[in-house]
């Protein structure tokens, strides 16, 4: 998009081209934990469901992102990351973007095939 706004509303959960990074995984864990403290906090079950239904896409993506991490032997680079931090913005960790919607769809059960979950060029 370089640097405009996002042409798509940003409706991130129904973007097609909604791509995470291995950079992007520590933040995510943060998001997930927030959704759960949520959730935690809500006055009754009906309420407390509510983060957990809204966010279980983004939860299975998430999941997906740590498997295609690992298939790549990058999730030790990427649990590492401080992103609060300067760092060298180049490396393969910074690079590695796949689709969410593959990454969620590799949680549904089906078999990880590699080939499926190569990274994007960006």
């Amino acid at each position: 998009m370089d640097g405009g706004t996002c042409p798509w509303n940003f409706d991130c959960h129904n973007c097609d081209k909604f791509a995470m990074t291995g950079a992007g995984l520590v933040h995510w864990h943060r998001k997930r934990e927030h959704w759960r403290t949520l959730a935690e906090g809500a006055p009754d079950p009906r309420h407390r469901g509510y983060p957990h239904k809204y966010s279980d896409p983004t939860a299975r993506a998430i999941d997906g992102l740590e498997g295609a991490l690992t298939a790549v032997g990058l999730l030790e680079e990427a649990l590492g990351l401080d992103l609060r931090r300067p760092q060298h913005f180049c490396g393969r960790v910074w690079s590695a973007a796949f689709r969410a919607g593959e990454l969620a769809y590799q949680q549904d059960g089906f078999e990880t095939d590699l080939d499926d979950l190569s990274p994007r060029a960006g």
